[in-house]
């Protein structure tokens, strides 16, 4: 009997908002589901923040995340945000995973900061566009709710990144932590291919690192972030497939 498995193919790296969109693609949820499902968050500015519309990168069409944020400068601390996803109207599937997501996130930080998890107080990551693009995947990823989820090996590279610690080699720090045990290889690009909050969804959602599975596909997505690469074939690929 076949199983549905999920396939996504990195070649650019891969953010918040592209797992986002791509989940939203595979789901094929409309205007109203994705506001539904923002609406469960119970977080009144991110009512009406979101919406998933067609974009181009280099004549070739995909899908992309438009997401206006009101500014904001809250550090939230993992069990602030795991309240947060507790009192929210999500299912149960989509609580848990975003939960472990942060989690995962929360172990890292405290490993760079040598500090224990409960002290970590999250910066950009606990930012809005965070708590929605991690919960948001999260809820689409359970309807999906895939017997297997494959990702391809991660591309990394050299450069600089600015942030709330000022400037920081790439990968930062965050993503050196866990990237333990994950498949990488190196590009010709400068700065951040694969963001924190993206990087602790794949390991919250068990994503198995390697080449493609036998299958057949049943649908794809083309995900574009806000950044483009000049060397490298930019976006993300969502594949819904069977599995023998």
């Amino acid at each position: 009997m076949s199983r549905l498995s999920v396939v996504l193919r990195t070649p650019s790296g891969i953010c918040g908002d592209m797992l986002l969109t791509g989940f939203a693609r595979l789901c094929e949820v409309n205007d109203a589901e994705l506001a539904a499902l923002v609406d469960a968050l119970n977080v009144p500015a991110l009512t009406d923040t979101t919406h998933i519309v067609r974009h181009a990168v280099n004549g070739v069409s995909g899908w992309q995340a438009r997401i206006e944020l009101p500014h904001e400068h809250h550090h939230r601390t993992l069990k602030t945000i795991l309240g947060l996803i507790e009192a929210s109207a999500l299912a149960d599937s989509a609580k848990a995973l975003s939960a472990r997501a942060f989690t995962v996130l929360a172990e890292a930080e405290a490993k760079v900061h040598d500090i224990a998890v409960e002290q970590v107080h999250f910066h950009e990551v606990g930012a809005l566009d965070s708590i929605l693009d991690i919960c948001l995947a999260s809820a689409l990823f359970a309807r999906l709710d895939p017997a297997r989820f494959h990702c391809s090996p991660l591309p990394v590279c050299d450069g600089t990144i600015r942030c709330e610690h000022g400037l920081l080699a790439s990968p930062p720090p965050a993503v050196q932590e866990m990237l333990a045990g994950v498949p990488v290889y190196g590009v010709d690009a400068q700065g951040e291919t694969v963001t924190p909050t993206a990087l602790a969804f794949l390991k919250a959602a068990g994503a198995i690192f390697g080449r493609w599975p036998q299958c057949e596909v049943r649908s794809s997505a083309r995900a574009y972030g806000g950044k483009v690469f000049a060397n490298l074939p930019n976006g993300a690929m969502f594949f819904s497939v069977l599995e023998p």
